[in-house]
């Protein structure tokens, strides 16, 4: 059965998720504005969910349409083919958003969705109304620029939630983006990476997942394991399949440090339940004291921002102390992300490449000197 998906992702890195879409072998990979778009089967339904690193979820494209009115909304709402997921005793509850569009309020695009599913399924199933008892079918409409797009999730708890990571220190950075990090610093096999401020370790740890080429969503579960029109043998398929790509033999290794005990012990942990614990190396040491392991490297590190004074003073202190221990030099490449829009004057030289990037609800660059 062939389906139409979208992956909703941070700005900045639709490449990257175009990239891995076609590796994993789906079709008709096309990037937007924070969203990838392809085709596939149901087995790459559960290989996307399995194998995606910088996604964060997995969605089926119901149907999309223009809507100018509430009554446009409801008839391209009931004309779609719902029946096709939702059965008679299934739930299906209703969410979006919607942007520089003429219908806007959220609640009242909900409550129409919803009933004009009801009323589409009504007619289907000859029922008078629905218990909503069984599998749940979580709904998500988008509208942008007047164009409603309608999905079902396959995802349930977003992709950055791998599994591996209980406890994190204040601000930790999301999986989704350290991944990508990892990514545009084209992290392989064959490196050694250092984060020399890596509090609970997740760019040390989705390094090392990539490095063995390690499936992120091998350990958890999904939303679309419990819809009765997707095999449990696809599950089982691709997860035995995901398992036998994972290269252990791989001379990868990995070295982190804090400044912070509690962080490391974290990250220990974090590295353990990953299980990457065995090339991820760890220690309590301060920057200003960075050593390196190996001849060649590269660096990866999300340093504190700063949002008061005080911290902003302490962070663009750290950044010249981060230009004084990481020269250019053969064989050692930096990768920086920060919100400092001074950081390449503290640091002391102008990076080789930019990238924008977004840490949460934060504008960043992505500074990155690779050439010697």
């Amino acid at each position: 059965m062939k389906m139409n998906f979208v992956v909703p992702c941070l700005m900045g890195v639709e490449s990257l998720i175009a990239a891995e879409l076609k590796d994993i072998g789906a079709e008709d990979v096309r990037a937007e504005n924070a969203r990838v778009l392809f085709s596939g089967d149901e087995h790459i339904l559960a290989r996307a969910n399995l194998c995606l690193r910088e996604a964060e979820r997995v969605q089926i494209i119901v149907g999309s349409f223009r809507a100018l009115t509430f009554e446009q909304l409801f008839q391209g709402v009931k004309a779609l083919p719902w029946e096709n997921w939702i059965g008679k005793n299934d739930a299906f509850p209703v969410k979006g958003y919607s942007l520089n569009s003429k219908l806007f309020s959220t609640r009242d695009i909900q409550a129409i969705t919803k009933k004009a599913i009801v009323e589409r399924l009504k007619q289907k199933y000859k029922v008078p109304w629905f218990s909503e008892s069984g599998v749940t079918y979580q709904i998500q409409f988008s509208i942008l620029k007047n164009e409603v797009t309608m999905v079902i999730d396959t995802t349930g708890t977003g992709l950055h939630k791998r599994g591996y990571r209980l406890q994190a220190n204040e601000a930790p950075i999301k999986e989704t983006l350290a991944a990508s990090l990892c990514s545009l610093a084209r992290v392989r096999n064959y490196h050694t990476l250092y984060d020399p401020m890596c509090g609970s370790g997740t760019i040390l740890i989705e390094g090392a997942m990539k490095a063995l080429n390690m499936a992120p969503g091998l350990h958890r579960t999904f939303a679309a394991e419990s819809f009765p029109q997707i095999p449990a043998s696809v599950w089982s398929e691709e997860r035995t399949r995901a398992a036998d790509l994972i290269d252990f033999d791989c001379s990868f290794e990995a070295y982190g440090s804090d400044i912070d005990p509690s962080s490391i012990e974290i990250a220990r942990e974090n590295a353990r339940r990953a299980g990457v614990d065995t090339r991820v190396h760890l220690e309590v040491a301060d920057i200003r004291n960075f050593e390196r392991k190996s001849e060649r490297g590269t660096v990866i590190c999300n340093p504190p921002y700063g949002e008061r004074l005080l911290e902003v003073q302490e962070a663009e202190e750290l950044y010249k102390i981060m230009g004084s221990k990481f020269p250019q030099e053969r064989g050692w490449a930096y990768y920086v992300i920060s919100s400092d829009e001074e950081f390449e004057k503290l640091f002391g030289r102008r990076a080789d490449k930019r990238r924008k990037l977004y840490n949460g609800m934060i504008k960043c660059q992505y500074y990155m000197y690779f050439k010697n």
